[in-house]
Order: structure tokens, then C-alpha cells, then sequence
């Protein structure tokens, strides 16, 4: 393949490298992967309506996010198991974001700990907490707060695990179960199987050190299920618990997130686990520009943002900044933190000529009247618009 010029070409290369059941791990949906068609034609969905005989000779992707500078307004996503994608990918996916002057947001599931990713980065670190069991998340904020993190995500979305149907499949677990057919995928992809030899099988590392003695916390990491009682009642515990920014993700509903900000969270990420948890799950984007307009706090979105005019699009309408998940994971799959950074500055020069193009010198100045149909019609109006716009084409 020539040089990878968006993010589909990277998602390309990343399937060229990896097993197949990895790969699908990485690519995969929930059920009949409608929630991830869906991410994507919400953003496709969504038209500019430039202003033209605008100064853009010079432009500003720069952003600010809890008072602190952004070089685009973009997040590193929270995402698990990123060992099996690249050798030490957690720590090649924060060495890029603080390279590239945007947070990183490592998950719970991460195979780097905590500890670890904090000596790695030079940029600022986000901790995104499952809760499997209080005693052990308590372990895991307060191991985050004392590594300097400043941001904790509490992820509400899986209250059990969405039924993922490539992964059962293929069979797909850590540690990977081998089989005739796995066996084979892995010699048909042997840099990704030397790489597997040279540094050994990844690891759930934030949990290796979990107290043995104690077999009910063994119990719930055995399992891997989450703590499925964990509600609204509990939220000021972990309030309490951490002193800093903290955010409610997987919310889709304007009046849960307002009681998120009312029950002293900062902040809310709008998301529906990049449509793996429930299939017929509404698109972040479908509930964005009311969200914002009702929360005075930041709202932040994540599922389906493969292109800077994603990015623009979402701040257009309201989002503080956008977390990217699979976009920077193809890169990482395909090049390790080059191929993550090469994601984030396509993404970036994309966000440059997308402000160029609608008449925006900077982000900054991103509102709704770039966006047509107007966000504040009814949703009647908006639906009429919209299949105008599609018997047009």
C-alpha cells in the first residue's frame, strides 16, 4: 500500500497485520453491528453550511479543556487489551498523545498500569475507572490520584459486557486460547506473532497486584464481570473519593446528564461504547447539540470519529472535545506510536482544511451556524431537511 492518507487506509494496514481475531476485537460491534453503522451516518449525516469571503489565510486547531491548552480538541480514548495491537501499546499511545499535545485517557483493562504509563508520558493523563468491585476501583482511583493523573472517567455503560459475535467466534480471550485455526492465523501474521514471542502475552497489568488474600476481589476479577449495582446513590462516594475533574461516560440521555452535573461531576462524555455494548443504541451525535445547549458544563463525545470534519461537526455543535478511539488503534496496530501519531496528525490537517473550507479561522470560533439544517429547528423540521437533502443527491 503507498503512504496512508486518512484513517480507513490505517485501518487497512491494521487488518494486513493482525489475526484476524484480533483485528475483529479491535473492528467489532455489538450484535449485528447496526450501533456502528449508525456512529458513522450520524456523522454523514451532517452537513456544512460555509461562510465564504473569510480571512483563513492563517488558522488555529488550539482548544482549552478545564482551563488547560489543547493542541486540537481531541482526547485520547480509554481503550482495553491495547498490548495485543502493539508491543507496549499503552504506553505508545500516551508517549503520542503527550507528543502531540493532547490528553491520554487509560482504561482500567489497560495492559500497562498505571504506574507505568506515568513514568512513560510527558503529557497529561486521564484515568478511565470500571467498577468490578469497590474495594479494588477505590485501589485504582487512589493509585491514579497519587501517579498524578487529573482526570477520572467513571465509564456507566457496561453493566454487563454487550455480546460481541466476532469475538465469540473467534474465540477471543486474554490469555488467547491457541488452537489449530488460531495457530495458523498467527503464521499467516508473523510480525505480529514475533512480537507476541519477544514480549511475552499482554496482561490485565492494573490488576496484577491485586490483593490475593482477599477472594472476593479474586472472585470479581475472575469473572470479569462489572459490579452491575453500582447507581446514581453511589456516585458521591467516588465524588468524595477523588479530588479532581471527573466525567460521566456512556451517558445518551440529556436528563441523566444533567444529574450528573448536579451530583458534582465536571463534566459528561456522551457515548455508546463505540456501538459494542447495545446495538440499537442512539449515536452521541444524535443528542449532542441539545446537550450542550442545556449542560453549562463541558460535554465531551466519543463512537465513530474517523475524520477531522467529525471533529469539527461535533464542536460545531456544542462538544468540548471528542475522544478517538479506533482511529489512533488502526494506527497503532499498523505502526505503533509513528503510526498513532500519524493518525492524530492526518486528523489534525483535516480539522486545518475542514475550518479553511466552511470559513472558520479557528476552532475556537466553531458554532452551529456552520451546520445546516440549524440544530435549533424541531426535530420534525430537521428530518424533513435532511430527506430533501438526500432526494437531492
Amino acid at each position: 500500500m503507498a503512504k496512508p492518507v486518512n484513517t480507513a487506509d490505517f485501518r487497512a494496514l491494521a487488518k494486513r497485520r493482525l489475526p484476524r481475531m484480533v483485528f475483529d476485537y479491535l473492528d467489532g460491534g455489538a450484535e449485528d453491528e447496526t450501533g456502528l453503522r449508525h456512529n458513522r451516518e450520524a456523522f454523514e449525516s451532517i452537513r456544512f453550511q460555509p461562510r465564504r469571503l473569510v480571512d483563513v489565510s492563517t488558522r488555529s486547531t488550539e482548544s482549552t479543556l478545564f482551563g488547560r491548552p489543547l493542541r486540537s480538541p481531541m482526547v485520547i480514548a480509554p481503550t482495553g487489551l491495547n498490548g495485543v495491537f502493539w508491543p507496549k501499546g499503552d504506553l505508545a499511545l500516551a508517549r503520542a498523545a503527550g507528543n502531540f499535545g493532547i490528553p491520554f485517557a487509560l482504561s482500567t483493562a489497560s495492559t500497562a498500569s498505571i504506574e507505568a504509563v506515568a513514568d512513560a508520558a510527558s503529557g497529561e493523563l486521564w484515568f478511565q475507572l470500571y467498577i468490578v468491585h469497590r474495594k479494588l476501583a477505590e485501589g485504582l482511583v487512589r493509585r491514579a490520584l497519587t501517579a498524578g493523573y487529573t482526570t477520572l472517567i467513571l465509564t456507566t455503560d457496561v453493566g454487563v459486557n454487550g455480546k460481541r459475535e466476532r469475538d465469540m467466534r473467534n474465540g477471543f480471550s486474554l490469555p488467547v486460547r491457541y488452537s489449530p485455526r488460531t495457530l495458523m492465523d498467527g503464521i499467516l501474521h508473523p510480525h505480529w506473532s514475533l512480537d507476541l514471542v519477544r514480549h511475552g502475552m499482554p496482561q490485565l497489568a492494573n490488576f496484577a497486584s491485586a490483593d490475593a488474600s482477599d477472594t472476593e476481589v479474586q472472585a470479581a476479577l475472575m469473572s470479569r464481570q462489572m459490579d452491575a449495582s453500582f447507581a446514581w446513590q453511589d456516585m458521591q462516594w467516588l465524588r468524595d473519593l477523588w479530588p479532581h475533574t471527573l466525567l460521566i461516560k456512556g451517558i445518551s440521555r440529556i436528563d441523566d446528564a444533567e444529574r450528573c452535573i448536579a451530583m458534582g461531576a465536571d463534566g459528561v462524555i456522551l457515548s455508546n461504547h463505540g456501538g459494542r455494548q447495545l446495538d440499537g443504541a442512539i449515536s452521541p451525535m444524535d443528542v449532542l447539540a441539545e446537550t450542550a445547549e442545556r449542560l453549562s458544563a463541558p460535554v465531551l463525545i466519543d463512537s465513530g470519529i474517523r475524520r477531522g470534519a467529525d471533529v469539527v461537526k461535533a464542536v460545531a455543535l456544542g462538544a468540548s472535545a471528542v475522544m478517538v478511539g479506533r482511529a489512533t488503534l488502526y494506527g497503532l496496530a499498523a505502526g505503533g506510536q509513528h503510526g498513532a501519531e500519524a493518525v492524530l496528525s492526518l486528523l489534525q490537517g483535516e480539522i486545518d482544511t475542514t475550518l479553511a473550507q466552511i470559513g472558520c479561522p479557528a476552532v475556537q470560533q466553531l458554532c452551529r451556524d456552520f451546520i445546516w439544517p440549524d440544530p435549533h429547528q424541531t426535530h420534525g423540521d430537521r428530518s424533513s431537511a435532511k430527506s430533501l437533502l438526500y432526494a437531492a443527491r
